[in-house]
């Protein structure tokens, strides 16, 4: 790290302080992905507080925003709320509904962990199959994993697969076991793997693998390669495969089998778990992992017992967000925010985030825990943040991000000058022409830094 950005650090994390922890016995919290960063104080958010800071004016507030939108012709929906009353503070298009590209993945975060709550984990298991075979079952777990654990990896432990694999040879040598086949059951999702909508390359190119309930490392075929992309074409094929060679080092020799429906009430062999659903949130937000984004809303669906498809997925996580209170301007066709005929509106964004840091709600705190810090973490990591036009929102903005093609959005939380929690989304292009999300930069920072109380 620059020696430049080492300085920023000291000023801004001095003010973070300030203005992000004034009441930390508000809110105390777990340790996030977040915390594991550099910036370890601007991490603990207090959950929004109605005696926390003036609100700004709106007048005033405006007269910083306007001039960086540049007037209608900027393209850019905008919306700036109280995050405490959620009254509406600046408001450009801000009920117009437009592509949130991966803002998406804050309606996805709200929805699983107030449906399947936060502790909530993903078992996959193995189970005794018909003429003395085995079958791996997947449950939508994403970072299963055949790589072993990484000491200060960053992230809570995910389920090995080498775990399930000893577990299992142990079970089948008891039974006097030692040559088996590795069938696997996928049937915990249903329908297509890769929504209708999705461009045809992003499969190719590795923006996520096709999305099945039973992969290992994101179905990478380069898994501990993090510059690789590549994705196998089967992920479950693959982790059968990755299995059987697991269990043969532990003395049972395995072939791959082919996919099948696990016999109920089968003698279960084995079990590993996921990080709970908050740890899995947070890392979704941070990265912006498309695997896990599509995971999470399949989780929706099956704890409301719709179709585990990406049909069903979608109307779940409206249905949540209907019942908060924070469904209008909502419309989503996947989970991940990839497709393109998604459509949010910034004020919902705003509203869904003000949810999430509201006191009532400690349920969805994950989503704020999650939230790339500007200039320091996730999808806001330098370069973002250390120019002279958005420094002052580094260490102080918490948002999302969003990217598509001719589409660049941002929505999150800042502290302006005056303590006041506030909630935001700017969300510019039309998907016809390049977009500089510096732009959307400059917006938080004016957020974050106006002192317009």
């Amino acid at each position: 790290m620059s020696l430049s950005l080492l300085i920023v650090f000291t000023v801004v994390a001095g003010v973070a302080v300030a203005k992000l922890t004034p009441q930390r016995h508000l809110s105390p919290q777990p340790p996030s992905v977040a915390e594991r960063d550099l910036v370890r104080a601007s991490a603990v958010v207090p959950a929004a507080d109605p005696t926390g800071g003036r609100p700004p004016n709106a007048s005033a507030l405006a007269g910083r925003l306007s001039p960086l939108i540049g007037g209608p012709g900027g393209k850019v929906n905008a919306v700036v709320i109280d995050a405490v009353t959620r009254h509406p503070l600046f408001d450009l298009r801000a009920g117009q509904p437009a592509t949130p590209a991966s803002t998406t993945k804050l309606a996805t975060s709200v929805a699983v962990l107030a449906s399947a709550g936060p502790r909530h984990r993903i078992t996959t298991k193995v189970v005794r199959g018909a003429g003395g075979g085995i079958v791996l079952v997947g449950g939508g777990d994403p970072t299963l994993t055949a790589l072993p654990e990484r000491p200060g990896g960053g992230h809570p432990p995910y389920a090995s697969l080498s775990e399930l694999a000893r577990q299992t040879a142990a079970n089948l040598k008891s039974s006097g076991v030692r040559r088996t086949r590795v069938d696997y059951d996928t049937s915990a999702y249903q329908g297509p793997r890769a929504a209708a909508s999705w461009k045809p390359n992003y499969l190719p190119d590795g923006e996520l693998a096709p999305v099945t309930a039973l992969t290992v490392d994101e179905g990478r075929v380069a898994p501990a390669g993090s510059a690789h992309k590549t994705r196998v074409a089967n992920p479950p094929a693959a982790a059968s495969a990755t299995f059987a060679r697991l269990l043969s080092r532990y003395g049972v020799s395995a072939k791959a089998g082919r996919m099948v429906t696990a016999p109920k009430a089968a003698a279960q062999q084995g079990a590993v778990q996921s990080p709970p659903v908050s740890a899995l949130v947070e890392h979704l937000l941070t990265d912006s992992d498309n695997d896990v984004a599509e995971a999470m809303a399949r989780q929706v669906a099956i704890k409301l017992g719709r179709p585990p498809s990406f049909a069903g997925a979608a109307q779940a996580v409206h249905d949540v967000l209907a019942r908060l209170g924070v469904a209008n301007g909502v419309q989503v066709n996947d989970g991940s925010g990839l497709s393109p005929q998604n459509r949010i509106s910034p004020v919902a964004l705003a509203r869904i985030v003000s949810l999430a840091a509201g006191p009532d709600r400690p349920d969805l705190r994950a989503v704020i825990t999650g939230l790339p810090i500007a200039g320091f973490s996730g999808t806001l990591s330098p370069p973002r943040y250390t120019v002279p036009a958005s420094q002052g929102g580094a260490g102080i903005v918490r948002a999302k991000t969003g990217t598509l093609s001719g589409v660049s959005t941002l929505a999150g939380i800042a502290y302006d000058a005056d303590g006041r929690l506030l909630a935001f989304a700017f969300m510019a292009g039309d998907g016809k022409a390049p977009v500089d999300p510096g732009k959307l930069d400059r917006l938080a920072a004016a957020v974050a830094t106006c002192g317009c109380g």
